[in-house]
């Protein structure tokens, strides 16, 4: 009988609902929970991306010739230079927030509210940068030719570097129209037409002999495969359909249009995560100069809205990772 009451004892204080597993609170528990169930989700994502690019590999975009762009600096080939800034600078902002969760273990009001606006200015500079990354994406820069079978057809120098096609090419300005309702075409859905023709293409490039024509496929040593002078002309006439000039969801002027799908969708669901992360911290950053966690004497906000933002850099280093680098 006694062993019973103490047992029910035991349990009482086990179970009473007063316990905080691992020593965390009931919001940080809910924060790790969403965490996880979060990684999991980025996680299928990169799987799916990882199957896909394996899947596809031969004709799969080189990051380097895709993301070579620096604002105030066009026209110059610096691979990889201003994703690196962008993963410096959030990187940094995490770093912020680690000093701004200690300050708030020291109920140090002054510096939480400095490394709050730290971070809160790398966020915006990040979610800024990304933006300016997918517009220069959309609207491209080279400008290619899409075959009947779906390919990618770019255009190169006798030294193989990408040149526009604005470089060779030059328009005749004939008058073109949009399919559209207006015109009949009611079940034909076309976007831009672009700046110039299959036609105006192959003229440019029959009076430009120092160009040649290079395919999507990769070969031995991983890179483009380069045509001769009369297969570039071949494959232009004979199955060039249309122009494709930047990317977007049906089409892509790197190469593969799987790579621009999952490019706009995983980081822009990064993007909407680091976007989301701001505006909270924001948030917390008013209430800290409101002095409402100084009253609470305790700065858990700041601490859960910090395990949020961890979170948020660590997944773009896997993103930066797969896309960028691998």
């Amino acid at each position: 009988m006694s062993n019973t009451v103490v047992a029910t004892e035991i349990e009482g204080k086990a179970w009473g609902g007063g316990n905080e597993p691992l020593k965390a609170s009931y919001g940080k528990m809910m924060m790790w929970f969403f965490i996880v169930s979060d990684a999991l989700t980025f996680s299928g994502f990169l799987a799916a991306y990882g199957f896909s690019r394996f899947k596809f590999i031969d004709y799969w975009p080189i990051a380097d010739e895709v993301f070579t762009h620096v604002p105030f600096l066009h026209g110059q080939e610096l691979p990889m230079i201003y994703v690196a800034f962008m993963t410096f600078v959030l990187i940094m902002s995490s770093v912020t927030m680690v000093l701004a969760v200690d300050a708030g273990h020291h109920l140090n009001k002054g510096k939480v509210t400095i490394y709050m606006f730290l971070t809160i200015i790398g966020g915006l500079i990040f979610v800024g940068s990304q933006a300016w990354e997918w517009a220069t994406f959309i609207k491209g820069d080279f400008g290619a030719v899409q075959t009947k079978g779906g390919n990618i057809l770019q255009f190169v120098d006798a030294d193989g570097h990408r040149v526009a096609l604005r470089d060779f090419v030059v328009g005749e300005h004939t008058e073109r129209t949009e399919h559209g309702r207006e015109n009949g075409l009611w079940f034909v859905e076309e976007g831009t037409l672009p700046t110039y023709t299959v036609e105006e293409v192959v003229s440019g490039l029959e009076a430009h002999e120092n160009i040649l024509v290079r395919t999507q496929l990769l070969n031995e040593h991983g890179e483009k495969t380069v045509l001769s002078r009369a297969e570039s002309l071949k494959q232009l006439k004979n199955n060039g359909t249309h122009v494709v000039e930047g990317a977007n969801l049906k089409e892509n002027e790197y190469g593969s249009p799987l790579f621009a799908d999952f490019f706009f969708f995983i980081t822009g669901f990064h993007g909407f995560h680091v976007f989301s992360g701001v505006i909270i911290n924001i948030i917390i950053f008013f209430n800290v100069i409101l002095g409402t966690y100084e009253k609470r004497k305790n700065y858990e906000m700041v601490e859960k809205v910090g395990l949020y933002w961890h979170f948020v850099d660590l997944v773009w280093v896997f993103v930066f990772t797969f896309f960028y680098l691998v």
